[in-house]
């Protein structure tokens, strides 16, 4: 019976790793990219000290930003609850996102922009249709950290999360901490192999993407 309970327990707890890794790669991606093309593309003093504040908030240890947060979540009765912490950590990875696709854009020539609105299209058809396409390398890296950031997060997660909306990193830690005392070292294990196991699939399948992505900063043109 307390085996049966640890699983299910796990079980809860993947399926909230993946509904938070999912939406925070997905709100990070949309925003960074966005974002990282119009400060690349901007020529305006604001783009500089918008990079350096995002680069300060990133640098701050993740624990001083959570404690920011927690006094209004307990007023309004939030705590706990599983988007709170989608929103924090697109919050806490915003920074870096948008620093990663500047960083790409930088490297994709301005000429594709006024050539595509010299074929009649306006600012943003250009962007999707001319700009992303020789973009998915860096998209798909950038995609990738934000995934393992949510993914592999313990601070944000285990400080915000109730028991029943944890994620797989607190639930492993639990796991560990009782192995000893329990004797289901067996199940501690398993839950171990089970968050490492997506991690070797992701990077096997994206492996050229991502080793496009991290060398395409190198090349300019």
């Amino acid at each position: 019976e307390v085996a049966f309970s640890a699983k299910k327990e796990f079980d809860i707890a993947v399926w909230n790793t993946m509904i938070i890794t999912v939406c925070v790669m997905a709100i990070s991606l949309t925003f960074g990219t966005l974002g990282g093309y119009a400060l690349a593309r901007s020529t305006n003093q604001y783009a500089f000290w918008i990079l350096i504040i995002a680069l300060v908030f990133r640098a701050m240890p993740h624990i001083t930003l959570v404690s920011g947060y927690m006094e209004p979540l307990f007023r309004w009765g939030i705590w706990g609850q599983t988007w709170v912490s989608v929103l924090v950590l697109v919050a806490i990875n915003q920074p870096f996102t948008i620093w990663m696709m500047r960083s790409f854009f930088m490297n994709v020539p301005r000429e594709l922009d006024e050539s595509a609105m010299i074929d009649g299209c306006n600012r943003f058809q250009g962007f999707w249709f001319v700009i992303m396409p020789v973009m998915w390398p860096g998209v798909i890296t950038t995609g990738l950290f934000s995934f393992l950031l949510a993914y592999n997060d313990f601070t944000i997660t285990s400080a915000l999360l109730s028991q029943e909306n944890t994620t797989m990193i607190p639930r492993i830690a639990s796991f560990l901490g009782s192995a000893q005392t329990d004797g289901d070292q067996m199940a501690a294990v398993a839950a171990v192999v089970t968050a490492t196991a997506p991690l070797f699939v992701l990077i096997m399948v994206f492996q050229r993407q991502l080793v496009s992505g991290l060398t395409a900063g190198a090349v300019k043109g």
